[in-house]
């Protein structure tokens, strides 16, 4: 029986891969990089931020470490997002509200870090929705490792097979399925083109899977 619901963040529950395009374009102009914003995010959605520095340093032979270059988006982002909030994905907020009344229990597990989750997560008022927070600060191994969802599933105290994951990547699905989590796939616009072999489902919005959920309860 599922006792907890655990929720990927950039793309599954916000619609903030724009946002973190504008960043990375305004560190990379300078540089004389340049993207199309819909390459660089089906390129890069849902992988850490650190290996997308490194082969974007590679590429264009950038004279900065990938972890610099990652450390200067990180930082920029957090800055941005004081002021500027993403759009909610489609059926978000009703997905986790229905989830926190069923009495379900609720982690936000995102490859972004925390100076970039927390500000998002309050500014929209979710923030005091989930028992835990896990970024890729809090692991030595981000996504697409398992350990963000190991540690999430630690301080939620249950076992992988009383939890369920959400993700829109296919970077997200292997850490969840690496976590012996079962795992909603939930594409969108950057994503659709995704490797989801190792989802256990595939659905369309978070109302399809709202309405899977309860018949499951």
């Amino acid at each position: 029986m599922i006792k907890a619901v655990l929720f990927d963040m950039d793309g599954t529950l916000v619609d903030s891969e724009s946002m973190h395009f504008q960043c990375w374009s305004q560190i990379l102009a300078p540089l004389n990089v340049f993207y199309q914003e819909d390459d660089f995010c089906q390129r890069f959605s849902g992988r850490p931020t650190v290996e997308a520095a490194k082969e974007i340093i590679t590429q264009y032979n950038l004279p900065e470490t990938p972890e610099q270059l990652a450390q200067r988006k990180h930082s920029l982002f957090s800055d941005y997002v004081q002021s500027h909030l993403p759009v909610l994905m489609p059926y978000a907020k009703q997905t986790l509200l229905a989830v926190k009344n069923m009495g379900l229990k609720m982690a936000l597990v995102t490859g972004s870090a925390r100076c970039e989750a927390e500000p998002i997560l309050t500014g929209l008022g979710f923030y005091d929705l989930f028992d835990t927070l896990v970024t890729k600060d809090d692991v030595n191994a981000p996504k697409p490792a398992g350990d963000p969802y190991i540690l999430a599933l630690k301080q939620l105290n249950i076992p992988p097979h009383d939890g369920i994951a959400i993700e829109d990547t296919c970077t997200g699905v292997t850490a969840a399925h690496n976590a012996n989590l079962a795992v909603v796939a939930i594409a969108n616009s950057h994503t659709y083109t995704h490797d989801f072999t190792n989802a256990t489902y595939q659905m369309k919005d978070l109302n399809a899977f709202l309405l899977w959920l309860e018949s499951q309860l």
